[in-house]
This record gives C-alpha cells, structure tokens and sequence, in this order.
C-alpha cells in the first residue's frame, strides 16, 4: 500500500487497528526426559587394593567422542580387544564408593564382569536391547534376533 505525501496543513487520519484473534493456548505435550545414566550391579564386583568388593554403578550413554577417542590409544591400536577396557572405563561414572573410575579398574575386573558390562553398554546404547524384530523370508512370521557381537563394536 502506497502512502502519498498529505498537502501541507492536512491531516491524515491513522489507519484503523484491525484486532488480532485471540490466541488460545495450548498445552505443550509431555516431554519425555531422556535417560543419559543407568543403574548396574556387577555379577561378581570389583575388588580394590584393601579387599573391598564394590557391584553397585552406573554408566552413562556413550557419545562419538567415547568411541573415537580410544582408536587413538595405543593399546587399543596394538590390541583391538583392549577397545572395550578403554570404552567402559570412559563411560563409567560411579563403581562403589570409588572416587575415580579408569580404564585400570576395568582392565582389573573379572571376566564374568567385564562381559556383563559390554552386553550393558549395548544394550543401553542401543535403545535398551540387542534384539531385532524381523519376519521370515519364507512364511513371513515375525521373530526376533539377537544382534550383539561378542565385543564392542561388533554386530
């Protein structure tokens, strides 16, 4: 809309105000919090140098930087299986009453701990579990399958 210039001594008259439609408000849906920390008991525990066991932790989500920051390791580029020490022991925030958790604790847990500790940090990472649902080529039944590895990384 073009406004041209009044004539000296006229006056223009403002243009009305048009009233916007009232806005109701509405309710923003619910936001589901997302979960970055999980809760663990180890199988057997962790013993430190004075003989305590701790079992109770908790590892958070990893980020890219958790997975990639290791592949610089030299332990890691010298023995592919030591991925995983390092990966959890970086993802771990709380293991008993330690102070500070590193890949040496980790490096130091039984087996049977550090086993369940990766089948955790999969199925945490991984939208809570391992398994996909599929349906059969051949009768085209839905099943699920299982698609952990035996080690980090794997699938």
């Amino acid at each position: 809309m073009r406004r041209s210039a009044g004539r000296a001594g006229s006056v223009v008259a403002p243009a009305p105000e048009v009233a916007a439609p009232p806005v109701s408000p509405q309710p923003e849906a619910p936001r589901e919090a997302l979960r970055t920390e999980f809760p663990f008991q180890l199988p057997r525990g962790y013993v430190d140098e004075q003989g305590t066991v701790h079992r109770d932790g908790v590892m958070r989500l990893s980020t890219a930087r958790d997975e990639l920051i290791p592949l610089r390791d030299v332990r890691v580029q010298e023995n592919p299986a030591f991925l995983s020490v390092v990966l959890l022991g970086r993802v771990i925030t709380r293991l008993g009453t330690l102070p500070l958790i590193h890949d040496g604790i980790v490096e130091n847990m039984f087996a049977s701990d550090l086993a369940f500790l990766q089948d955790f940090y999969r199925q945490i990472n991984a939208e809570g579990h391992t398994r996909a649902a599929v349906n059969c080529p051949h009768c085209s039944e839905p099943f699920e399958v299982e698609l952990g590895g035996s080690r980090l990384g794997e699938s």
